[in-house]
């Protein structure tokens, strides 16, 4: 197995209050139906297993599941890291964090994100897995930004 993993990082001015895409962010029944591949949450306490749909790459299928430690210190900042349960191995995680920062006319949301995958291809594959990656990752950036807004009854 080999690990191949890749970084987003995004940010951009929200015209809505802090609070509320706070509670977006921090509402494992609301963060779902905001983003694209993934299919459910479940919690206990601070951690989350994080259940994602099918997806292929470079012809390997995975519907990863993996466990995240959440820090959630309001009013604004979420961290979260891969914790998996004990003796278990996950072949896919993420480590990022969200930074809500009030400014005038809303709220300054910046994320960064990277997911990593242990798949059973060379190394030689990584440049041809990081993209398939990096590209997927925007993508379902870019569709949570929009569903983002439109829980949030932003125009976009």
């Amino acid at each position: 197995m080999t690990r191949f993993e890749a970084t987003n990082h995004s940010e951009s001015l929200v015209a809505a209050d802090r609070e509320a895409i706070w509670a977006a962010l921090t509402d494992p029944e609301v963060l779902p139906r905001l983003t694209p591949m993934l299919r459910s949450i479940e919690t206990d306490g601070d951690v989350w297993r994080w259940q994602l749909t099918r997806f292929t790459i470079l012809g390997i299928g995975l519907a990863p599941c993996f466990t995240e430690r959440m820090v959630l210190d309001p009013p604004g900042n979420i961290t979260y890291s891969h914790e998996p349960l004990a003796r278990k191995h996950e072949p896919a995680g993420a480590d990022g964090w969200y930074l809500l920062t009030e400014v005038d006319g809303g709220t300054r949301l910046e994320i960064s994100l990277t997911m990593h995958v242990d798949l059973p291809l060379s190394r030689l594959a990584r440049p041809a897995v990081t993209r398939v990656m990096s590209s997927m990752m925007q993508r379902t950036g870019e569709r949570f930004a929009t569903n983002l807004l439109r829980h949030l009854t932003v125009p976009a």
